[in-house]
């Protein structure tokens, strides 16, 4: 075996660190400005269109937006005019929702290219004639109340009027409560409001739709603004508005905790600027390496916060306990030869845990696992190296500097309250460590049966801020105060308020010969006897497609109906015959505009859209539509954003689990290696391991407890607390070894805990404090992501300092130790026959 000399690379660095501290620090302030360079050049990305990308459902949908949407035609987008009054059919309200359209329409900067609404449809009925929104604005003003509550009854049964007005529509008051006017832009070639923009990437139909609220702000107050580009605007500021207020929180809390920590202003300010280092590095890569900033990465910061911390506070601490007898000087070589070690250790089981993450296909979850393991190697080099030389070149001037020293006392100094409850671990080793680890071992494995039934989901609401702004955030001061969100609540009254909104859609893309002469039968029969989820009428799916168009089109068009019978074979109305000459005859009807939505131009593929229940969840739509999709001979595939989301939330589920298993996998692996190459004992490493495993099973029983789903943001929760938990399980078990190497196994573990765990402990508070703190951000799911990264902080670190020593205990035994001596000072040989013995069983455990 080839012989890894770590301890003359720790001697360098430590040699680095203490004979020229003002060249390392210079060095590491130099790249801090390239870095500080990449800033500039980071951009955001929002939503839910960045999950879905190359899944095979949205593939699928974008080829039907591609193959179906209007074809040699300026791009186009909507926005919606939601009139809400207690009577939005009033002659009053109506004039109200036509001079809207009016004074949007004469607005050239809005690129308007028509508008629509229930108000137009009622005016044209009074006056056939009046084709413009001024004619029908006069229309209106010159008929009396009578005469509009009968043009409005007489269009009760019209999809046109029905379709716009809310589903409390009384026709024999003439009433409703709401309703919906359309505007359509005309936006300049290749810039459609696509689903893309719709689900929060760029959209450019965003300032059209802004400039549209203010010119509606000005009128009565009754009509709000709606639309992909208002949706999309607000997927960013909730970014900005999360970050501005979860930012300074953290600040606040960590520093409060730091003071405490540290209890001198020098160490404070020097680990303050250590932890802002790092996130300028990490923010700067993502700049130079072109790594969007999506919601996700809200969370990078604090987790940044988090392992930094804990650095910080374990070099400061450890330094401390050996600077009155060793000086500055051997104080930090004792500090940095032990903690570099645990450090690196630290870090790459950290790094393994985010770049589990890679096997994710979602992208943004893949970026959120590099961004994260690239900023831990930054804290590592900058809380490793640059913190200790800065501390060296302080503390040899702290004399000439006019800034007072207050405490340099450990936390944890042996008779200090805090010694006596993390000394609690010591105890119960000493007293039944064999019985206390199967006990906790079991509760694991119980909480980790509990835990598979965790809920998967995956949604656009996500990704927006809840209807209603908790009261503590709206009394925030600017610029902290968040932005007057109204896209979820707008949604909300959609559903509630219009049929149309209520029942769903989801789409069949077949791709096959649509000429061929049973091509529309096949159509037809995918829809017979639908599953429970699908909107069926008798026996058939309800449904559009180039079949309902040809049915339709019968039945208005006497020429077109012969030649569909004389091509139909078993008279249902479906041609079996000669679909080429039916197409053409249809596409240059009428009739034409709507079968190119469902028939491409090729002919060489078409879509099916069936209406699904309100009251169908995700999971039972997407099975049902693929079940229907699966009936069809040629290709088909089942799509549409309800599809998209549950093939998202499938992967969100199959991402955790990979995650898991990888990283915890891969640290096991690491570990085991690393602890027989430093110390000698491979076996370190499965105790090392015991609190991480109580810690997971804890973090995944809790997500069931509290009803927190996996999903776009804590699908990464498991591996993170692996990445992170195992910081306070490898100082413990690193620091334990040392002191083993000089005294018995009890006085090692009391020293360890006391030591260790006060730095710990120092921190645990810190960090999940600093974390928690994510519970304010606006997005529910990243509040949810902080308590759970809390949570799994506190586990770690109660399973470090409670369960550990009683699994150091039983690893002590097993090797056959003797516990009033301190270990062996030589590593033993991979043939001395030490571990061997251990897992023959010839030595035995006993409490």
């Amino acid at each position: 075996m080839v012989e890894f000399d770590h301890e003359r690379l720790v001697e360098r660095a430590s040699d680095l660190i203490t004979d020229r501290p003002g060249r390392v620090v210079l060095a590491f302030l130099l790249v801090t400005a390239v870095f500080a360079v990449g800033l500039s050049n980071v951009s955001t990305e929002a939503g839910t269109s960045q999950f879905a990308s190359g899944i095979p459902a949205e593939e699928a949908l974008s080829d039907v937006q591609r193959e179906f949407g209007p074809s040699f035609e300026a791009d186009t987008g909507s926005t919606q005019l939601i009139q809400r009054n207690r009577n939005v059919l009033s002659k009053q309200a109506m004039l109200r929702m036509l001079r809207t359209q009016d004074r949007l329409e004469e607005r050239e900067d809005l690129r308007v290219a028509s508008t629509s609404s229930a108000a137009a449809v009622v005016a044209r009925t009074i006056d056939p004639s009046a084709r413009t929104t001024e004619a029908q604005i006069r229309a209106l003003e010159r008929s009396t109340p009578s005469e509009v509550r009968e043009a409005v009854r007489s269009n009760a049964d019209n999809p046109a009027f029905t379709g716009s007005v809310s589903s409390d529509f009384n026709r024999k008051s003439a009433s409703a409560s709401a309703t919906i006017g359309v505007v359509t832009h005309e936006l300049p070639d290749g810039l459609s409001s696509g689903s893309a923009a719709g689900q929060g990437g760029t959209s450019p139909l965003t300032p059209i739709q802004q400039r549209v609220e203010r010119v509606v702000a000005s009128d009565t107050g009754d009509i709000t603004v709606f639309g992909s580009g208002i949706l999309a605007d607000e997927f960013s500021k909730v970014i900005v508005d999360s970050l501005l207020i979860v930012t300074p929180a953290a600040v606040v809390f960590i520093v409060f905790f730091l003071v405490v920590a540290y209890r001198d202003l020098l160490d404070l300010l020097l680990g303050t600027a250590t932890l802002l280092m790092a996130i300028v590095w990490t923010f700067g890569f993502l700049g130079l390496a072109g790594i969007p900033f999506n919601q996700m990465m809200i969370a990078v910061p604090p987790l940044l916060l988090a392992v930094g911390i804990d650095f910080g506070i374990h070099v400061v601490n450890r330094y401390r306990e050996d600077l009155d007898a060793l000086g500055v000087d051997g104080a930090m070589e004792a500090t940095t030869r032990q903690l570099l070690v645990a450090f690196f250790i630290v870090t790459g089981t950290t790094v393994i845990g985010f770049l589990s993450n890679l096997v994710s296909d979602l992208e943004p979850i893949k970026d959120f696992g590099v961004v994260a393991a690239v900023g831990i190697v930054f804290t590592f080099l900058l809380f490793g190296v640059f913190l200790p030389a800065a501390k060296v070149w302080i503390d040899r001037r702290r004399d000439r500097i006019p800034i007072p020293t207050f405490s340099q006392k450990p936390l944890g100094a042996e008779g200090s309250r805090l010694s006596r409850v993390l000394s609690g671990g010591v105890s119960i080793a000493r007293a039944a460590p064999t019985v206390f680890l199967a006990v906790v071992l079991v509760s694991s494995l119980a909480a980790g049966a509990y835990a598979t039934g965790v809920d998967t989901s995956f949604s656009q609401e996500d990704f927006l801020p809840p209807e209603e702004t908790p009261a503590y955030l709206e009394s925030l001061p600017e610029p902290f105060a968040p932005a007057d969100y109204s896209v979820v609540a707008t949604l909300n009254f959609l559903d509630d308020n219009f049929e149309s909104t209520n029942d769903g859609q989801v789409t069949v893309y077949v791709e096959g010969r649509m000429q061929r002469d049973t091509a529309l039968e096949e159509l037809h029969r995918m829809g017979e006897s639908p599953p429970d989820s699908i909107v069926s009428e008798g026996r058939q799916a309800e449904s559009t497609s180039i079949v309902t168009v040809v049915r339709s089109h019968a039945e208005e068009d006497e020429e077109f109906r012969q030649l569909v019978a004389r091509n139909d074979a078993d008279g249902n109305g479906i041609p079996d015959d000669n679909l080429g000459q039916v197409y053409d005859a249809l596409l240059s009807s009428p009739a034409g505009a709507q079968a190119a939505q469902y028939l491409s131009d090729d002919r060489r593929s078409a879509r099916v859209v069936y209406t699904t229940k309100a009251s169908a969840s995700q999971g039972e739509i997407t099975d049902d539509a693929r079940a229907m999709a699966d009936r069809h001979r040629d290709d088909a595939t089942a799509t549409g954003n309800t599809v998209v989301f549950k093939a998202v939330s499938d992967l969100i589920f199959q991402s955790a689990v990979q995650s898991l298993a990888i990283a915890l996998g891969l640290t096991v692996v690491f570990l085991l290696v690393v602890y027989r190459i430093l110390e000698g004992y491979a076996s370190l490493g499965l105790a090392n391991t015991v609190p991480i495993l109580v810690a997971v099973a804890g973090v995944a029983a809790t997500m069931r407890l509290a009803g927190i789903s996996f999903n776009a943001f804590t699908a990464t929760i498991l591996a993170l607390t692996i990445g992170l938990g195992i910081d306070y399980s490898v100082h413990v078990t690193h620091r334990f070894v040392d002191e083993r190497r000089e005294h018995g196994l009890f006085v090692s573990l009391d020293r360890t805990v006391r030591g260790t765990g006060g730095a710990l402990a120092g921190s645990m508070l810190t960090t999940t404090t600093g974390i928690g703190v994510l519970v304010l951000a606006i997005l529910t799911v990243l509040g949810q992501f902080g308590v759970l990264t809390a949570l799994s902080i506190l586990y770690s670190f109660l399973a470090s300092l409670f369960v550990l020593p009683s699994a150091l205990v039983v690893w002590d035994r097993t090797l056959g130790f003797d516990p009033d001596r301190p270990l062996p000072e030589s590593k033993p040989s991979p043939d001395d026959g030490t571990e061997e013995r251990a897992k023959s069983g010839d030595v035995a455990a006993t409490d």
